[in-house]
């Protein structure tokens, strides 16, 4: 059951939307203005998609339960017109598919209330003081050597270190989680290679053997950590099983670490072609920092697509798209949408009316929302206070990967 675009529709790659090309990568704005002005919706071929450009209809779809993240809760594989997944694939979609982003309901609404059970806002604010030192340690290792790669030496490790403290992992077997991290959300990307596949199913079996031994340990001997909460987490009669703590704490390093890593890459990125708006934020950290980590999460969106699938028929801005199809929402174009967002290519630190959609909406908002913006706000800090000078010395390179789009290093001096 392959969708089939609608004639009258012009096709994306005529307003050179194409996620594997690094110019595409780096500049997709303007392109992003032509998707929304001239084709909203339009099916992409070489993903097999359906591509949402406009900030109404992506919020609207991200609510509608007609579409989901995965279909099989209704259907199989070949009732919805695809092909499983290949059977080496496995322990990646095992790991992948317990996780409460891809999960409809009711699974999904039994171990988000289990979850939040354990994730609380209580503990993420009583982890400030942790993520207020590592973030200090990390700036102040930067600031001694007169600067360095900002995404390898502060970005990248604070998530990292965050995570690790509250699932209770020893320091010294850390430096195997951004690893494991990176293999996995490869398969993120659009129509990932056998390579990336082969690199994600054997991280997701590395992560998962590590994380059910951790789990044994903490069942014999409970900690205050989040892994002795998750076991802990009981509502009315029910708990969580082992896959599902597994895919659970996978998940909250995977997308915590990769929004925080690639807002902090790109944010700063953005303030530095932006020399007004940081002279501004410069002068009143304290005052605009709030304001300021939701204007950088919106101006250059982490996460620039997310996909769902078409449980039933539906409409579209005018546009049919059939029950098996698999939309692309595309989450970078929405956040830079004239209709909904003021001079939305301008940086403006001090944006008050900015419902970016950056942590998604509907039943998949970003359960570590508040974990992420306390990590910017604590490594925005930092940077600002010890750094004051901080200047980026060449311009930098951007990742291959478009799905979860960040730079590849950011070089500073100061």
């Amino acid at each position: 059951m392959t969708p089939t675009p609608t004639p009258s529709t012009p096709s994306a790659p005529a307003w050179g939307f194409d996620p594997w090309s690094p110019e595409f990568v780096a500049h997709p704005y303007e392109v992003y203005a032509g998707l929304r002005e001239h084709a909203p919706v339009t099916y992409y071929a070489p993903s097999d998609q359906w591509l949402v450009s406009r900030h109404a209809d992506v919020s609207a779809l991200l609510r509608d339960r007609r579409l989901g993240r995965t279909y099989l809760h209704r259907f199989s594989h070949e009732e919805f017109g695809r092909t499983a997944p290949p059977p080496e694939h496995e322990p990646f979609h095992t790991l992948n598919g317990n996780g409460l982003l891809d999960l409809e309901a009711p699974d999904h609404t039994r171990i988000r209330r289990l979850v939040s059970k354990a994730f609380t806002p209580r503990m993420v604010e009583s982890l400030r003081p942790t993520v207020q030192r590592i973030a200090a340690e990390l700036v102040d290792g930067l600031v001694a050597d007169g600067g360095g790669d900002l995404i390898a030496r502060v970005a990248e490790p604070l998530p990292v270190a965050v995570i690790a403290e509250m699932l209770g992992v020893p320091e010294s077997d850390r430096h195997l989680l951004r690893p494991w991290s990176a293999g996995i959300v490869g398969m993120f990307e659009l129509n990932p290679t056998a390579e990336a596949a082969e690199r994600a199913v054997r991280a997701s079996v590395e992560f998962s053997d590590y994380l059910r031994a951790l789990i044994a340990e903490r069942r014999r001997t409970p900690g205050d950590d989040l892994v002795s909460a998750l076991i802990a987490a009981y509502d009315e009669g029910e708990k969580l099983s082992e896959q599902e703590m597994i895919s659970t704490c996978v998940l909250l390093l995977n997308a915590g670490h990769e929004a925080t890593v690639n807002t902090t890459g790109n944010g700063w990125w953005s303030l530095f072609r932006n020399p007004d708006q940081l002279a501004a934020l410069r002068a009143d950290p304290e005052g605009l920092l709030p304001t300021a980590i939701e204007e950088l999460m919106r101006y250059d969106t982490p996460l620039q697509m997310f996909e769902r699938w078409v449980l039933d028929d539906i409409e579209v801005a005018g546009v049919s798209i059939p029950r098996g199809a698999e939309v692309a929402l595309l989450f970078g174009s929405a956040n830079r949408d004239p209709e909904r967002f003021a001079d939305p290519d301008r940086l403006d630190l001090a944006r008050t009316d900015n419902p970016h959609i950056t942590f998604g909406a509907g039943i998949h908002f970003c359960l570590g929302a508040p974990l992420a913006r306390l990590e910017l706000t604590e490594s925005f800090g930092a940077l600002l206070r010890s750094a004051p000078e901080l200047r980026v010395v060449r311009e930098p390179s951007w990742q291959p990967g478009y799905v979860i789009r960040g730079l590849s290093e950011l070089l500073v001096e100061v």
